[in-house]
């Protein structure tokens, strides 16, 4: 029996592998030194939950056929240390899911943004058109079960992420799949506490462009100025196929893709998510399938978790949310909401999260990102800011680096809900943009004003 450990077991992507090998019929243990939801009851349901949270050499015994780090993992963590007194193969989740797919034709979604909407919009064509593929994605999708699945198929898709590997290996994740078909949808400054240089950052997708092998295919967007100057540097033999946005009218609200087979109605809107369609088609093409079937499927498509997702609507307003946090997602989603309701008030708020995002240095990245929202709103959590040990920043500092002087700062998520609640959104849109929970604030009395 195929027997695994998992050190680290609670992240999004780490459980859901766990519970791909638990379909596959592997015994699986875990352990982690805190387990969140969903990942805790998905576990536990599995009957692979840690009976206890902490690390446990014991669990460590010869007989593991592998050891699978999570990046949460400190490289002196107890049970890694006994995996390499033992001799266990330790593979980071990239490294196994290279291991389980090495037969298979593998493709890369990569990108500073864009590659979860992507991969998404892929999985759900290929699942439309009846089509047998694998696949790792970074958030949950409709329709699916588990944010992976590793099976007997000939294809596999990865969204393909930059950020380090693990503990043991401080490369980009998307180095170890070794691909076969690259999409790389756009390059913006991210993960500055990995990348304080940015040219740093660029070199890490030009490095991966330089190993799509010669019978593979590089798939870039062009309208990316960063992008389309390192893939035309590229000295690779591979098929280069670059894209821009799929045309597209806006009607009453609704977007409608421009064909050759007529105008096709679909679910997602905004100038990036047409630019991200448009890849996922090249790469569905590249796979074998026709513009017909494309077309056919992706009217169905209703959005990744979080990224654009309608929570609730009126006849003359929507509440939208966003996992935007990075300078160029935040203004690619406000820009997108507003120009699909030009007509409506945008009442956009972000919270301030990630390392990146909280950082000072980091802050003059954000100018001009909230410019197309009528009222400007940013939250931040002073707990937040404390754990990452950096500065909490006051509302002048936030209104320069926004280039925004009528930035409105709350740092209490009570105080920010009770400014929410008391909005009129008549003929409004209130867009929530973060990658955090605004300190678990409660959206269901939001979600009414909406009803």
């Amino acid at each position: 029996m195929n027997k695994y450990h998992f050190i680290a077991v609670g992240g999004a992507v780490m459980h859901n592998l766990a519970l791909a090998l638990v379909q596959k019929g592997y015994q699986v243990t875990g352990s982690d030194d805190e387990i969140y939801e969903p990942s805790r009851t998905r576990l536990e349901k599995a009957g692979i939950l840690p009976a206890e949270y902490g690390w446990f050499p014991e669990k460590i015994t010869a007989d593991l056929e592998g050891i699978i780090l999570g990046m949460h993992a400190r490289i002196d963590n107890p049970e890694l240390v006994k995996a390499q007194e033992l001799g266990i193969p330790v593979y980071s989740f990239p490294e196994f899911i290279f291991n389980q797919s090495q037969n298979k034709k593998r493709v890369i979604v990569a990108g500073s943004h864009g590659k979860t909407s992507i991969t998404s919009v892929i999985l759900h064509v290929l699942k439309n058109q009846n089509v047998d593929f694998d696949y790792l994605v970074g958030a949950q999708i409709e329709g699916f079960d588990l944010m992976v699945k590793l099976s007997d198929a000939p294809v596999i898709i990865i969204e393909g992420d930059e950020y380090l590997t693990s503990p043991l290996d401080r490369t980009p994740k998307f180095f170890h799949y070794k691909h076969d078909i690259a999409l790389v949808s756009g390059i913006a400054w991210d993960h500055y506490n990995v990348f304080p240089d940015f040219n740093e950052y660029k070199e890490q997708f030009s490095k991966l462009m330089n190993l799509t092998p010669d019978s593979g295919e590089l798939i870039y967007c062009e309208a990316d100025p960063l992008v389309k100057e390192a893939a035309e540097k590229s000295t690779i033999s591979a098929k280069k196929t670059p894209y821009k946005a799929h045309p597209a009218i806006i009607k009453d609200g609704k977007t409608f893709l421009q064909t050759d087979i007529g105008l096709i109605p679909i679910y997602i809107f905004g100038e990036h998510n047409l630019q991200n369609l448009q890849g996922a088609m090249d790469i569905c093409l590249a796979l074998g399938l026709t513009k017909e079937e494309f077309y056919e499927s992706i009217q169905t498509f209703k959005g990744a978790a979080k990224r654009q997702e309608l929570l609730m609507e009126t006849a003359n307003s929507s509440l939208f949310r966003d996992f935007a946090h990075a300078p160029s997602k935040l203004k690619a989603t406000v820009s997108a909401v507003k120009t699909q309701f030009p007509e409506r008030r945008l009442i956009a708020v972000q919270e301030l999260h990630t390392y990146s995002s909280l950082n000072k240095e980091f802050l003059p990245n954000y100018a001009k990102s909230m410019e197309a929202a009528d009222l400007a709103i940013v939250y931040l959590d002073p707990h937040a800011v404390a754990l990452k040990k950096l500065e909490l920043m006051d509302e002048n500092t936030l209104r320069e680096g926004f280039q925004r002087s009528d930035l409105k700062l709350f740092t209490d998520s009570k105080s920010l809900k009770e400014f929410l609640l008391a909005q009129d959104y008549t003929n409004s849109n209130l867009l929530l943009m973060s990658s955090g929970s605004y300190d678990k604030m409660d959206l269901e009395p939001i979600k009414a004003k909406f009803k």
